[in-house]
Order: C-alpha cells, then structure tokens, then sequence
C-alpha cells in the first residue's frame, strides 16, 4: 500500500512538531513548509494526497495560495486551518472547495479525522454499507415471507431501492447481484399478492390510493395553499429515478409529504393517466365519456383528451377552481412554458404532464446510442438526473418556488428493464404492448401471466368478446412465435411497462411547500 503523501503549510510550523510526530507513526509521510510561495513549488514538483493549509500567514495568504493550488491541481484536497472564526473566510474557503475547515488549536485527532473523512472515506462508506446490508438482507427475506398488504409491499419496495441506491454508490457488484436475486424474489411475490388480491382491491374499503383516486386522495386537499398549486406528473418515472432528482428539488423546495401510490393495470399511459384525470377507471371513462375515450384497436392518440378528463372530474367533484393544463413533448414546448410561466401566478391549479422519462425509454428500445447510455438501472437513472438538471422542467420548478406555489410530483406508471421473453399468439388485431396483451384468440403461457378473462371485472372495456387481458409478470416481455430471436434479440434489455411488477405499480406522489 502506497504511504500517503501529505503537505503542512504554516509559518509556525516548528510548533506543529508533535502532530507530525503523530501522523508519521501512523504511517503517514509528512513534508511542511512556512509560506505560500513554497508550498505552490513543492506541489508543482510532487504529487501530494491532501495539504494542510494555514489561513494566516505573511505574505501570501493562505485564501491566495488555496487559490494557486487550485490552478495547479483543482481535485487535491486542501484542508483550511485558522485561528479566525470570521465569516468571509469560511465562506471564502469553501467557496473554493475546501476539503475541510479546522480552528486552531487543532489536536492530532482532529487532524486524522481529516484525514480518513477525506482520504479513506470511500472505503470506510463501502465496508460500513456493505456491513449494513448484510445485516438488513436477512430481515427483508424474513418480511417477504411475511408482507401482505398493499402498504407492507410499498415499504419493503423502498427499502430495496434505499439499498440500491447506496450499494450503487459504492460500487460493489458483489453485493448488487445478491440485491437484483432479492428484487427478483420480490417481484415473483409481489406477482402472485397482485393475482390474488388486485380484483377484490378495486371494490374494497380499504384498498390503497389507485391512479384514479390519486386526484382526490392527494390533490384535492391541498388546492386551499394561497399562492397555488404546480402539480407535475412525470411520466414514466419510477421510484429509484424520483429518489435520484430528489436533492435537485429539495434546493428549492420542502417535502411536507411523500407517499407511494398504485398504477392500475396496464400500467400503460392510455390506461393509468387517463384515470388519472378522469378519477374513473377505463371500463367507466368508455361508458360516461364515449366521445373521449380510446380502446387500443382505436386509431389516433389515447391520452389526447386529459385536460377534457380532469375538467369533467374537477365538475363532479363541485370544485370550485381555476386550472390550466399543458403537456410537453418537446423541448421546444417546455422552453416556451419556461418563458411565460409567471402568467400561472393567477391559478389555483397548474397541471404540467411533462414526456421526457416516457421519450427515454422509447428511445433506449429505438436508438442505439441510447441503448449504450442506459444499459442498465443505474446508466438509466443517470440518464435521468442528467435530464433533469438541465431541463425547462427543473426551471419551471425553480419559478413556481418563487412564485410561492406548492408542488406536487408524481408519475402514471414506473418501468421495468425486460430480460425475458415469453411466447404469446393472437390474431392480428391484439394490443402492441409487450408487457400485457387484450384480443380475440390469445394464447399465452398461463405460468408467465395474470389473466383476466372477463376485463369487466377489473373496470377494463371488453374490446370485442373473448378479449381476455394478459399482463406479464416480473421482468417478462411478449413474443412471438414468427421471427421469434429477432425480436427478442431487438427488445431484450429494453425498458417497458404495462404488466405488473414493483417498479411498474408502486410510484411516487410528493408534496411540497416552497423554501
């Protein structure tokens, strides 16, 4: 192991001696010098792991030479050390991305905690993490022996993407590959709760807050906020992509709630959305709103009358409300609403359906430079962030905060990254989706599928009869038998939704007040 190289700049630094004493039976090899100009020529000449800098020195202060070293080498770690508590030059050293910042008089230990939070803290971070989840894997298999409601699957869902994400962060396959069994586990369980208690849901007392009860269970009661409400709904964004844009919009804005609801089935935009606006399920949408609504067999776009379905539920629910409605598709349409969006100020209700997560996915399915850049979850929620950051979304974000709106961000329906066909035959009027199938003649795997014969009974419209519903299970996606590897090969690896799984179904809805 190599002995880390570390650089002392103080004037006093013959009064340091014990310290350095201290680190070098460490193991911890120490060069020091007593001004700025010489300490900018040692790091010109010898590649240190981390300085130590004295705030308060003659000549060349140690903000100038922070700054020099800067120049030279912008990622060595400088750690600040001053007699001063004086404001501007906190914010001043940590303006210039100090590493650290210690008040004299500092004592050895102090010195060493610098040392590992900064040099050893990957390593301590992945031991610990790494510890932690072995500890946390043998209770998440005891809950999923035990999970049976719609609110324990919620929780476990998290924890395992609280998992996900930190284990990413430190970058230990190992370690993942027990976690991907463990959601894989999950979602065969999840499969069969879903097949075994999804029906009864819909009717019951105490069934969870589904797309088409989302509007009155978290919307509604948040329309009396004085200044009004953005509500965002993202499409296609899965709970691990929400977690990762998370600090984005807590820069802005605070989370007064947060809470998981369930896509119905299909977890597909025409269906999940449209019940979404409507506060009805598809079966009640054909029968109140015949005018507005598609089945898949129809032609033109399925989701093209929301503003019209939202309308009509805002009416029956006798709200008395001023709401505005805008889809972006292009990037083109949310610059544009960027511009102008100080004119919302007068509403009660903003409505933004923003499509760039749904755009994503698509292209991974259709573009191969998309399939390199999101090859698998984590590419895919940095593909994501990287989105977003830079988006007219995370800028209409920023000026419903100053505007004093509250924030609602939520989502139709989540993904889930296909790896596993499962041969299906119909005739050729059945449903596109790879993730559920409706149609005359379906024949199917009945171990891959939960099947609904009669679709009335889970409020889907019978498109024609003998039109079962058929959604895929876990990471499964529909082939067909002609030409069957090259369809596979096309659509292996590729992110879809519309069947059930944990990441399809449980999806966010966040709450926030303006910072």
């Amino acid at each position: 192991m190599n002995t880390i190289q570390i650089l002392w700049v103080d004037d006093e630094i013959d009064l340091l001696k014990p310290h350095i004493l201290f680190l070098e039976k460490k193991n911890y090899s120490v060069t020091t010098c007593t001004n700025g100009t010489d300490a900018i020529d040692l790091v010109e000449e010898t590649n240190f792991d981390i300085v130590f800098l004295d705030e308060n020195m003659p000549g060349m202060n140690g903000l100038e030479t922070l700054a020099a070293i800067k120049q030279l080498q912008a990622n060595l770690p400088v750690v600040m050390i001053t007699k001063s508590e004086e404001e501007y030059i906190m914010e001043e050293a940590i303006g210039s991305k100090i590493a650290d910042y210690l008040i004299k008089p500092v004592n050895p230990n102090q010195i060493l905690l610098s040392l590992k939070k900064n040099l050893d803290h990957s390593r301590l971070v992945s031991e610990k993490t790494t510890s932690n989840y072995q500890q946390e894997f043998r209770k998440i298999s005891m809950d999923l022996m035990a999970v049976n409601s719609y609110e324990e699957w919620a929780d476990l869902y998290k924890k395992l993407v609280h998992w996900e994400l930190q284990l990413e962060d430190i970058n230990d396959s190992g370690m993942l590959e027990i976690l991907e069994s463990q959601k894989s586990e999950a979602n065969n369980l999840f499969y069969k709760f879903i097949k075994k208690n999804y029906q009864d849901s819909l009717t019951s007392h105490d069934s969870p807050t589904f797309s088409h009860t989302l509007f009155k269970d978290y919307i509604v009661p948040n329309l009396e906020s004085k200044n009004g409400v953005l509500w965002i709904v993202i499409d296609n964004l899965r709970y691990d992509q929400y977690r990762m844009l998370e600090p984005f919009i807590n820069n802005h804005y605070k989370k007064e709630e947060e809470h998981s609801y369930y896509s119905i089935l299909p977890t597909a935009t025409q269906y999940a959305r449209n019940a979404i606006f409507s506060g009805l399920m598809p079966s009640e949408m054909e029968k109140k709103h015949p005018d507005l609504w598609k089945n898949d067999t129809d032609d033109g776009g399925k989701n093209m009358f929301e503003n019209e379905f939202l309308s009509a539920q805002i009416k029956r629910l006798n709200l008395s409300i001023k709401h505005e409605y805008y889809k972006i598709v292009s990037l083109r349409d949310g610059k544009e609403l960027a511009n102008n969006y100080n004119g919302t100020k007068q509403n009660d209700l903003t409505v933004l359906v923003y499509n760039f997560v749904d755009m994503l996915s698509h292209s991974k399915t259709e573009m191969e430079v998309i399939k390199e850049l999101a090859g698998d979850d984590k590419a895919y929620r940095s593909l994501t962030v990287s989105w977003f950051k830079n988006s007219p979304l995370f800028e209409i974000l920023q000026k419903a905060q100053q505007l004093g709106q509250k924030l609602i961000i939520t989502t139709d329906h989540g993904t889930i990254n296909c790896k596993h066909p499962t041969k299906v035959i119909g005739d050729k009027n059945i449903s596109s989706n790879l993730r559920y199938k409706t149609g005359r003649s379906l024949s199917y795997e009945e171990k891959d599928v939960f099947a609904v014969r009669n679709p009335k009974d889970i409020f889907l419209p019978s498109i024609s009869f003998n039109s079962p519903f058929v959604f895929a299970k876990e990471d499964l996606f529909f082939a067909y038998p002609n030409n069957y590897n090259h369809f596979v090969n096309y659509f292996k690896n590729t992110y879809q939704h519309g069947g059930v799984s944990l990441e399809e179904m449980i999806i966010p809805c966040s709450i926030y007040s303006p910072k």
